[in-house]
């Protein structure tokens, strides 16, 4: 039986996308450098900011500026990542009917774990209690390390996972912990594409995602 769910986070549950493509483009315009579209920002997310700003900024690290636009990014959307962040439809309920019906939940990240913590309590309340980012010491997603600790503090072991995401780094992260992964269309990639990565679940809905998690579950 697998009732316990470990979430990614933008994509997935958030759409954060319009707070990292605004945050993005401030950073780039204040550096002289070249805009984004917000569907080059939403091809270029999750994997971290590093990884962002890299695909962001023509000639990426190897750019004089780089290092620093990616410290500016970090502290602008620090402080804007929840101007415009919302749940995607039917996340909250989906939720609380996860909730009640004895799911154990966590949410991974490769988001700072401040913000991830933060956004987590302001967006969800109590209802997801384990929330873990990226930080210091600890290898991003697609390695399972974060997933790991959010079974450790859970309390669960891997054959009671289901790891749900919205992207190619979801679906690495899922087979790199060894549990299975079910995908969301409604994220930064959309069906079409997780179809050509080789998602072999995918919900268009949050009913359809409850169905089934609760498959898995056995219920």
């Amino acid at each position: 039986m697998r009732n316990t769910v470990i979430f990614d986070m933008d994509g997935t549950l958030l759409d954060t996308l319009e707070d990292i493509y605004l945050s993005v483009n401030e950073v780039l315009a204040r550096a002289g450098l070249p805009l984004r579209t917000r569907d080059e920002v939403r091809q270029f997310v999750g994997i971290g900011s590093q990884a962002l700003m890299r695909r962001c900024i023509e000639g990426g690290e190897s750019n004089p500026k780089y290092g620093a636009c990616h410290a500016a990014f970090q502290e602008y959307y620090h402080t804007h990542l929840n101007d415009h962040t919302v749940p995607y439809e039917g996340i909250v309920w989906l939720l609380d009917a996860l909730r009640q019906a004895g799911f154990p939940m966590a949410i991974v990240s490769n988001k700072s774990d401040s913000a991830v913590k933060g956004l987590n309590r302001e967006m969800f309340g109590e209802r997801i209690p384990v929330a873990i980012g990226a930080r210091e010491g600890v290898r991003k997603k697609p390695a399972p390390d974060t997933v790991y600790e959010a079974m450790r503090e859970l309390g669960v072991e891997k054959d009671a996972c289901v790891y749900v995401g919205d992207s190619e780094t979801d679906l690495e992260t899922a087979a790199n912990t060894g549990i299975p992964c079910v995908c969301v269309s409604w994220g930064f990639r959309g069906r079409r594409t997780l179809e050509e990565l080789g998602a072999e679940r995918i919900a268009d809905t949050a009913q359809g995602l409850l169905d089934i998690l609760k498959e898995y579950a056995g219920d």
